[in-house]
């Protein structure tokens, strides 16, 4: 006998770090509160860029290095949801999917994180010469460097704990990570840390928020997905990844966004940078949220219009 939707468990694929599962045990709860006879049920996914954790993120191939496998677990019927940073999600909507969910957005920013016993600085000025920063972000990377010329910026992989353990044994003298990871596994409380926030260090696009993909033809969780999005956090993640696909860019390379919102209306700013951060091009425009895919168009057009294309094009090339 087929089982009724609400007997059928609800399946959400994720990968099996910390953070992802922390990622899907959230988005599990706020289903709970929609759907609460139903059960769910979390399917673990291994990932290209979990298996090997050598390899620069550079050097994967760029675009969904961190979602194809959790896609694909929806897509053969494994799973029925998929849940991602959506900073890691490619703007190119994967062919028999749709992002149908998009909760309110998390911690924002980027964060310095110091050894253990270690006090923090108050700002990248006083970070010690030559100081080595682990991070594998360009993004991240240019923007500390056009701070600092000479920080040493050293490749890092694995995830927050093990990258952490890494700084402790003198790998680093500071990681440069996500606010949203370490604030969601209570790892911030009792570290020291700079926060890093615009004009000096933009986010990247997504980042801080989740982006819940279902199958294209199931409108049932389509609508149960849709139900846990935040208005505002929609319009700004829409905006700023439309930047990104507008500027053919993915999502490792050397763009900074912040989106901020004020009633219904929406400001995007974002900045592009070369991959030694020496060159900085920056743009703004402002718009109502019903415009957002528009302001992101814009923003990308203005940053072109300055050269942003050439520094894209440099990074990928390099």
């Amino acid at each position: 006998m087929d089982q009724t939707s609400e007997e059928r468990p609800l399946r959400i694929a994720t990968r099996a770090s910390n953070l992802a599962l922390w990622q899907a045990y959230y988005v599990s709860d706020l289903l709970k509160q929609q759907t609460s006879e139903r059960p769910i049920e979390i399917v673990h996914i291994t990932s290209e860029g979990d298996r090997d954790l050598t390899s620069p993120l550079s050097e994967f191939g760029g675009l969904g290095v961190f979602t194809r496998e959790v896609q694909k677990a929806v897509l053969d019927g494994r799973a029925d949801i998929a849940v991602h940073s959506l900073k890691d999600l490619p703007t190119e909507q994967a062919p028999g999917l749709q992002l149908a969910g998009i909760p309110e957005r998390g911690p924002l920013y980027d964060v310095l994180i110091f050894p253990q016993e270690s006090e923090a600085v108050e700002r990248i000025a006083d970070l010690a010469p030559a100081a080595r920063i682990g991070t594998g972000s360009l993004r991240r990377r240019a923007q500390l460097l056009h701070q600092r010329s000479d920080l040493q910026m050293l490749e890092v992989r694995g995830n927050v704990e093990t990258r952490l353990k890494k700084l402790d044994a003198g790998e680093y003298d500071a990681l440069c990570l996500a606010e949203a990871g370490m604030v969601r596994l209570e790892l911030l409380e009792h570290r020291a840390f700079l926060m890093l926030q615009p004009p000096k260090v933009f986010p990247a696009v997504g980042q801080g928020a989740l982006g819940i993909e279902c199958r294209t033809e199931d409108s049932e969780t389509a609508a149960l997905l849709a139900g846990l999005s935040d208005p505002s956090t929609q319009a700004a993640t829409t905006a700023e990844r439309s930047l990104l696909r507008h500027l053919r860019a993915g999502c490792h390379a050397p763009i900074g966004s912040l989106s901020q919102t004020a009633g219904d209306q929406l400001t995007l700013e974002a900045v592009v940078l070369s991959a030694d951060g020496q060159e900085r091009i920056c743009a703004s425009v402002s718009g109502a949220f019903a415009e957002a895919a528009e302001i992101g168009v814009r923003v990308a057009k203005a940053l072109l219009a300055d050269g942003a294309g050439r520094l894209i094009s440099e990074t990928e090339d390099s």
